[in-house]
């Protein structure tokens, strides 16, 4: 909602993929919510831990889980690259990067970051899920597999994580105060 405003245009550039990320986070809502209540749930924890992902969850609780997770992906990247296209292509020529607020560069920052490390945990678990339906050894150690790939992919994407969920307070923050102080500048903008 903020962003077009901040950049000075009147929508985002791709405002049919961001009407399509948008009723994707539905459609995985619903997928995760039907997970919930077949074969007792999904066991795996938050990590969707690779041995019980393949062995131990036998029932199509954990498929559903997996699903969701892609429906959720794939609208994320598709509104990180609306994002990013619409600060590329929309934005006025005289309203270079330099002049934007640190709120706008947070958001850039934080959507690359997604656009980045997204598709390695869509790759992960589609990994698991083929383990799990199709019998490939991705994550079996007894099939010439690795566990630990699955913890290395998890964790690149986990790490960046942490920034794209606080990237966008601090600039909120950063931005509110330029506001409420009524400077033109933050301090230490121009050595940042």
């Amino acid at each position: 909602f903020f962003f077009p405003i901040l950049i000075n245009c009147i929508d985002l550039f791709l405002p049919r993929v961001n009407n399509m990320s948008y009723w994707f986070l539905p459609g995985s809502l619903i997928l995760l919510m039907f997970s919930l209540f077949m074969d007792k749930g999904s066991g795996t924890g938050w990590t969707l831990y690779p041995p019980l992902m393949i062995d131990g969850q036998p029932g199509r609780s954990t498929d559903l889980v997996i699903f969701s997770l892609h429906f959720s992906g794939i609208s994320s990247i598709s509104s990180g690259i609306n994002f990013l296209s619409t600060c590329h292509e929309m934005r006025l020529e005289v309203k270079t990067l330099e002049i934007m607020s640190l709120f706008v560069w947070c958001l850039i920052i934080t959507v690359f970051l997604l656009v980045l490390s997204l598709p390695v945990l869509a790759s992960g678990i589609t990994m698991g899920l083929s383990d799990r339906n199709f019998n490939t050894g991705f994550f079996d150690s007894n099939m010439g597999g690795n566990i630990l790939m699955f913890q290395h992919l998890f964790w690149f994407f986990g790490h960046p994580e942490v920034y794209v969920l606080i990237a966008p307070a601090f600039g909120l923050v950063s931005m509110v105060m330029v506001l409420l102080s009524s400077k033109k500048d933050l301090y230490g903008r121009k050595g940042m």
